[in-house]
């Protein structure tokens, strides 16, 4: 498949794979599932009476409703766009259900999957419905509002599974209409593509083809790096200019700057992990991680920001002493030079701005965030759905490509199972990987019935695992290793958010411009251990903002989605103390994730929640909300929007707002976490006690094997980890070629 970009008015269309087989629920528990949708995303109308199939208001809550969302529309918009949307439920939404379908048997857990049936077929039952909802009939028999009330009763719960089971469904239904809706897209006035930079060329690869057959197909090669993205891509690159045969497998597939940006819902399902969501075992945070060709370098967010000193020192103490040495300076360098990082061409977007101009109002520390965009101007802000000017120089654009051009081979498609080892002279010897791959389909893509299957199994004198933080430790646990720390250690940089919207007169727009350009730094050391938080900006993209808000009603979230154009979100990020871990789940070995944000994860949160508010009333912010069930809503009174009483944030009004707010705090289960960070689950430590790799990145108690991704980590890196990953990679990989060339002579001095 060639990714030559054409001059397109819009990216190829990248079709899903077929959805799962089977029965994913009965048609009764479909029937109820749907019912629940139709109350979270009613169909919309004036009557007085209570029907089936619309959430009924006053005419005069319509005719307001009509007209404060028509003033937000963009100019020249269908007369008739506003009515459409208040009408639209979820369940009429074409590819609604086949999504939500999709979801539940791909991508949700077997024993939450369990649950899900478990509560849909009580609905139906008079029993069941009587203690879940009060009354005798049957959930889907009750008229929208009914069923509203029921599901608002659900979220106010004291009982957690109720109260779990009503916040865990709302986001999924939420996120699947977002992503399927025809009308939010024109209300938003939220563009399919950019409508800043301009479709780039990407590089062609040559992915390795294999024939139809039964048998085992077998490679040999110096090196088989198991994982295509950050740390993969940049040991890849290292070890083929360095001469050694070198091939890299990808479970994933590549998608060129001619499908990028792809569309919410493809991209969920194409570029990340787990349908784009996973979550903890007690759905206390939610975890998005990439998962393509160049791994989460494809879906980030550009930031490049270099390993601080007081992170370095940190992990020397360990017995570490390479995190202060010049070598890992270095090799940071050497990867921020390749990829053209710097600040010299940010230029902040209006919601960057926020956070830039409030922060500095307040005297608050911040700075620029270097971007990895070759010394270019880079202002398209979809770039979490790949990038589709080829100017984000992650490993697709930049170290895969080097690699190929020195000889290294590529297979996508491969499903590593395991790791293959041979016992040398006492020794446990990796010898390579076997797994199973699948071929793309005669049209180049993966919904076709044409693809073809084989085992593959590919010899190596030295194995690199960079599969990522979160299945980097469970290839090393389905290769037979025991080693306690494994899928151990893991941090993720929890965060939740804050939003704000802005008066109506001119739209921020919050999904254009550069995704991630300046933090504050102010309170990242809110201990004196240097674990606090810093503040940055979050892609605004409606699949990502709107499930994250707590539900109060059907029209509440159509109003509150008209207001996405006028709204800005920021997050605290915290560098935490307290790692979880991840395992394989005993039905499917799929990771499992076992991790809680702490109580002095929610202090240290609170202290930047807190500090972003501030930001957001001295910019001018008109409401400004946490995505915390329960929490008010502080509404700036109109005349303080157009007269600065002097007061700044010592107004009267919003100092209650915020004390009231630290006094309910970030409690799960109403405060909802999230993590785009994954770190530490193969921790390398100066002993086999303490961590899963050695100092050079050799896992312990092996010959021939070593991983490479962010999943050493000692701990949380306090900053995006792409660049410290890159770094650290740049270093284990150089490590490993001079081994192999201290190899070629012990055996060319055998030969001879």
């Amino acid at each position: 498949m060639t990714s030559t970009q054409l001059d397109l008015i819009a990216p190829f269309d990248t079709p899903l794979p077929p959805p799962p087989d089977g029965q994913v629920l009965t048609e009764s528990q479909w029937i109820t599932l749907m019912a629940i949708a139709d109350a979270i995303i009613p169909s919309i109308e004036v009557s007085s009476t209570l029907s089936n199939s619309s959430l009924c208001i006053a005419a005069s809550e319509y005719t307001s409703a009509v007209e404060t969302i028509s003033k937000r529309l963009p100019a020249q918009t269908d007369s008739n766009l506003t009515q459409r949307f208040l009408q639209e439920n979820a369940s009429s939404v074409p590819g609604f259900r086949e999504l939500v379908k999709r979801i539940l048997g791909d991508y949700v857990r077997e024993d939450a999957r369990k649950g899900i049936r478990v509560i849909l077929s009580a609905l139906d039952t008079r029993a069941g419905c009587l203690l879940a909802t009060g009354y005798t009939t049957s959930l889907h028999l009750q008229p929208v509002n009914v069923r509203q009330r029921i599901l608002q009763g659900w979220a106010r719960s004291y009982l957690p599974p109720l109260k779990q089971s009503a916040i865990g469904l709302e986001g999924l239904l939420i996120s699947a209409w977002t992503k399927t809706s025809p009308t939010i897209g024109p209300i938003l006035g939220f563009p399919r593509t950019p409508v800043h930079g301009k479709p780039g060329k990407g590089f062609d690869y040559d992915f390795l083809q294999l024939p139809p057959g039964t048998e085992p197909e077998i490679f040999e090669t110096d090196v088989v790096i198991v994982g295509s993205g950050c740390g993969g891509a940049v040991c890849a690159k290292n070890l083929a200019e360095a001469g050694h045969r070198v091939m890299v497998v990808e479970k994933a597939y590549h998608w060129g700057p001619e499908h990028l940006p792809m569309s919410e819902k493809d991209g969920a399902i194409h570029l990340f992990a787990n349908g784009g969501v996973d979550s903890s075992d007690d759905n206390s945070i939610i975890i998005i991680s990439g998962q393509s060709w160049g791994g989460g370098g494809t879906v980030n967010w550009s930031a490049s920001l270099q390993t601080q000193a007081f992170v370095r020192k940190e992990w020397a103490d360990t017995g570490l002493p390479f995190f202060t040495s010049s070598e890992f300076q270095n090799s940071l360098d050497r990867v921020c030079d390749r990829m053209g990082v710097s600040t010299k061409h940010v230029e902040h977007n209006k919601n960057n701005q926020i956070l830039a101009d409030g922060a500095r109002k307040l005297g608050y520390s911040q700075k620029a965030v270097p971007q990895n965009t070759g010394g270019n101007k880079h202002y398209c802000g979809y770039c979490t759905l790949g990038c589709g000017a080829a100017e984000k120089q992650g490993p697709v654009v930049s170290f895969l490509p080097d690699a190929q051009k020195a000889g290294a081979q590529f297979l996508e498609g491969l499903q590593v199972d395991k790791v293959v080892f041979q016992n040398t002279n006492g020794n446990r010897t990796a010898v390579g990987v076997k797994g199973f791959w699948k071929s793309r389909d005669s049209f180049g893509g993966v919904n076709g019935p044409d693809r073809t299957a084989r085992e593959v199994i590919i010899k190596a004198k030295r194995v690199i695992v960079s599969a990522g933080t979160l299945e980097s430790p469970l290839l090393l646990l389905r290769s037979g290793l025991r080693n306690p720390q494994i899928g151990r250690n893991l941090y993720l940089h929890p965060t939740t958010m804050i939003y704000a919207t802005f008066p109506d007169q001119e739209p921020i727009k919050p999904w254009e411009g550069a995704i991630l350009t300046n933090l504050v730094d102010e309170f990242q050391n809110l201990d004196g251990n240097h674990h606090g938080v810093k503040l940055e900006c979050i892609t605004m993209l409606p699949s990502w903002i709107l499930p994250n808000q707590p539900w109060t009603g059907g029209l509440d979230l159509k109003m509150l989605a008209s207001t996405f154009p006028y709204m800005t979100g920021q997050f605290p990020i915290v560098r935490e103390k307290v790692p979880g871990r991840v395992y394989p789940d005993a039905t499917d070995g799929r990771c499992r994730i076992a991790y809680t944000p702490t109580a002095m994860d929610a202090k240290h949160a609170m202290v930047g929640i807190v500090a972003l508010a501030k930001i957001l009333y001295l910019e001018g912010a008109k409401e400004i909300f946490l995505s915390t069930a329960g929490m008010p809503t502080f509404t700036r009174p109109e005349v303080d929007a157009v007269i600065d009483s002097g007061e700044g944030i010592n107004n009267p009004a919003f100092q209650s707002w915020l004390a009231e707010v630290q006094k309910r705090g970030l409690a799960l289960p109403d405060c909802k976490w999230g993590s785009a960070h994954q770190m530490g689950t193969c921790r390398m430590a100066a002993t086999q006690r303490a961590g899963v790799v050695d100092p050079k990145g050799k896992v312990w108690s092996t010959e021939g094997l070593y991983v490479s991704d962010a999943s050493v980590f000692p701990s949380a890196s306090g900053v995006n980890p792409m660049v410290t990953n890159m770094a650290i990679s740049d270093w284990i990989s150089r490590g490993v070629a001079k081994d192999l060339n201290a190899d070629a002579k012990i055996e060319t001095r055998a030969k001879l």
